[in-house]
């Protein structure tokens, strides 16, 4: 018969070692402190921002937990590899792996260049296999693990006015990516999801709402059914869920966390 302090500590992820990639702002850096607050010390990854990511694994510290910071491109395979096993040495194991690095490049379909669609897929959806890949051959080592892409509601919705097709079609990949991993490591007792979030706070979306503030308050926020973007502290909860024992039991999933906008 379970007891009810049984359920105490599901969420807990202390001990566990994980790595976030773009982890030095906007989302993921709520997503490595997130992880941090429950427990997980951190490798933070980044390929241009090292001394913000150095200020975010300072704070880090401070609180209790360890972190580091890796200069790497995750569309470089062998510097995913590097990562992986710089982690594996410093840590002994890796137990979570954040898929969080990502651009967009705005344009039209009909003026986007190849070298800027070829470059988002390189980023957003080839960075997510080969991290995945280098990391998950650490897992499959150990026997354990879970991995957890930042995908999008723009991998199931075109989202408008703004045009940015390779975006969306690198993030529809990456969800499917996602269920193939998990369909594929379960034998190894890896776990593999996403979350899916809509509009939230970040750099990016305040530099539209300077320019377009019409676009932000009167379609992305009344989208929504809550009638407004979000903020990136509300992704932390699925993605602390998502790499705990409360999700044993979940593999393949992409949570969407939009505030109910591809509800109608």
């Amino acid at each position: 018969m379970t007891d009810v302090s049984d359920y105490r500590g599901i969420f807990s992820l202390a001990g566990k070692k994980a790595i976030v990639t773009g982890g030095s702002r906007g989302i993921g850096k709520a997503l490595a402190e997130g992880l941090a607050a429950h427990g997980a010390d951190v490798a933070i990854v980044v390929q241009n921002t090292v001394e913000r990511g150095e200020a975010v694994a300072a704070g880090i510290r401070a609180a209790g937990r360890d972190a580091m910071v890796i200069k790497a491109n995750v569309a470089s395979e062998a510097d995913t590899i590097r990562v992986a096993d710089e982690v594996a040495a410093r840590c002994g194991r890796i137990d979570i792996l954040i898929n969080n690095a990502g651009i967009v490049l705005p344009a039209a379909a009909e003026d986007c260049s190849l070298d800027d669609w070829r470059w988002t897929m390189a980023v957003n959806l080839d960075g997510v296999f080969l991290m995945s890949r280098a990391v998950g051959r650490k897992m499959i080592a150990q026997k354990s693990g879970t991995i957890i892409s930042v995908g999008s509601m723009s991998g199931r919705i075109v989202n408008w006015p703004f045009r940015h097709a390779a975006y969306n079609v690198s993030k529809a990949g990456v969800h499917m990516l996602t269920k193939c991993l998990a369909t594929e490591w379960a034998e190894h007792n890896i776990r593999v999801n996403a979350i899916a979030p809509g509009y939230v706070l970040t750099e990016l979306t305040e530099e539209v709402l300077r320019d377009h503030p019409d676009v932000v308050n009167n379609q992305w926020a009344k989208g929504a059914v809550q009638n407004r973007i979000g903020s990136v502290e509300e992704l932390v909860g699925a993605t602390v869920y998502l790499a705990s024992d409360a999700a044993s039991f979940t593999t393949g999933e992409v949570i969407t966390i939009d505030g109910g906008l591809t509800l109608r």
